[in-house]
């Protein structure tokens, strides 16, 4: 269970990553690999979002998904463990 927890865990930081690497440069929307970062990432980053101010131009939502991750792994990681 620890294994799975931390692949999840894993898997969206490196996820929410890429999208902050794709924000730097111009991307089509057709392709897959952007159209399949986006999916996964945008219900955890709206959320966030919706909560918290932008600074002019910008976007500290996925800063906060990252360290909201790491916490969340590490709370499931010591109640399963």
């Amino acid at each position: 269970m620890v294994e799975l927890i931390d692949l999840l865990g894993k898997f969206f930081y490196f996820a929410i990553f890429a999208r902050i690497i794709l924000s730097w440069f111009p991307t089509s929307g057709k392709n897959p690999i952007v159209l399949f970062v986006f999916a996964v990432t945008e219900p955890i980053l709206a959320p966030i979002r919706r909560m918290v101010p932008r600074f002019g131009s910008i976007d500290i939502s996925p800063m906060i998904a990252l360290i909201g991750i790491l916490i969340i792994q590490w709370i499931l990681t010591a109640i399963v463990a």
